[in-house]
């Protein structure tokens, strides 16, 4: 365990110590190989990809299934609030859709990622209709939608995240082609699920953002989004095989592309504040507020180079990269909207 150091006043009586502000960090990494004729020649290319199209076409597949994943059964009512959460529209499905593009990257089958894909959504569902509850986050919306807590009651909504997380483990041990994904790759995939969500991931973020102060922002968008975004581009490539050199480019690129994810959507809601729209979710504890639109914007454009740097190692695999490369410049620009090309 790193070394603790800093401590920040909590909102209750307890103390909270964060690590030491280099390991909120991600490594600095020499940037010659950004430089070269290849690595440019590779990033050309891949700005070319239609990854609009790519994504649309996942998301159908995705959607149906995540559809049949969920059948209604008894008790209903828990069924119903899991599927109004995990089926909702205006879900952009990015966490199914960056494993697969992951597990291609080494050559894997979609067949072989679509359970764990699934999953990956299904935890992602849980995790949001946790974060909206009235002890949580108090949102009574998610992307202009009531909040499953706001339709099915908070005791239901409780219920429908406990059951989605044992659920997406559950699909990707019992849908997983056993020839297609060896044995040991799956327990890999599933430690590393439960990892990310646990009490050193994605829950410890969550802790921070409730009882923490303005010096745990960094710490908070690691934890939540940063730990999360490497268990998306991890999970496909342990799928299919990759090395272990591999998999922790894949986990600093994945970081990178999370808390970049977070970054863009805080200066975004600044600036729909700044017209007298936002939802005023943050509380204070984005990364714009803290440091202001002007370097949370160059904090985004220092995590593109970061996640770049780390595909740029994978430029032996070709135009498979392309994907995971133009899915960084879509966290930075926002430039389509995926939605309306996959109804």
């Amino acid at each position: 365990m790193a070394p603790f150091a800093i401590t920040t006043t909590l909102g209750t009586s307890h103390t909270c110590h964060l690590p030491k502000p280099v390991n909120l960090k991600f490594p600095i990494r020499c940037s010659a190989a950004a430089s070269s004729p290849s690595t440019v020649s590779i990033r050309s290319k891949a700005s070319d990809f239609d990854l609009r199209t790519y994504w649309a076409s996942l998301m159908v597949q995705i959607n149906q299934k995540l559809d049949e994943a969920i059948p209604v059964q008894f008790p209903p009512q828990i069924y119903e609030a899991m599927r109004y959460s995990v089926l909702a529209k205006g879900v952009k499905r990015a966490p199914p859709v960056m494993c697969i593009s992951a597990c291609e990257l080494f050559g894997g089958s979609r067949l072989a990622a679509f359970p764990t894909a699934c999953a990956l959504e299904m935890v992602h569902a849980a995790s949001l209709i946790h974060d909206d509850l009235p002890c949580m986050d108090d949102s009574p919306s998610r992307r202009g939608k009531p909040s499953n807590h706001t339709i099915y009651g908070v005791d239901m909504a409780i219920l429908a995240g406990d059951a989605l997380f044992p659920l997406g483990f559950r699909h990707i041990v019992s849908q997983t082609p056993s020839d297609l994904v060896p044995e040991p790759n799956l327990l890999r995939v599933i430690a590393e699920m439960a990892r990310s969500v646990g009490s050193t991931g994605m829950a410890a973020g969550q802790f921070l953002d409730l009882e923490g102060g303005p010096n745990a922002v960094e710490f908070i968008q690691v934890k939540k989004f940063g730990e999360m975004g490497e268990c998306f581009a991890v999970c496909g490539g342990l799928l299919a095989g990759a090395d272990d050199d591999e998999i922790e480019r894949l986990r600093r690129y994945g970081r990178a592309v999370g808390v970049l994810y977070a970054v863009v959507d805080d200066i975004q809601e600044e600036r729909l504040k700044a017209e007298g729209g936002g939802d005023g979710k943050n509380r204070g504890k984005s990364y714009t507020e803290l440091n202001g639109v002007e370097k949370a914007t160059e904090k985004a454009e220092e995590l593109r180079e970061m996640a770049k740097e780390e595909l740029d190692g994978f430029e032996k695999y070709g135009e498979r990269v392309f994907p995971l490369y133009s899915f960084v410049d879509y966290a930075f620009d926002r430039s389509f909207n995926v939605l309306d090309d996959a109804r």
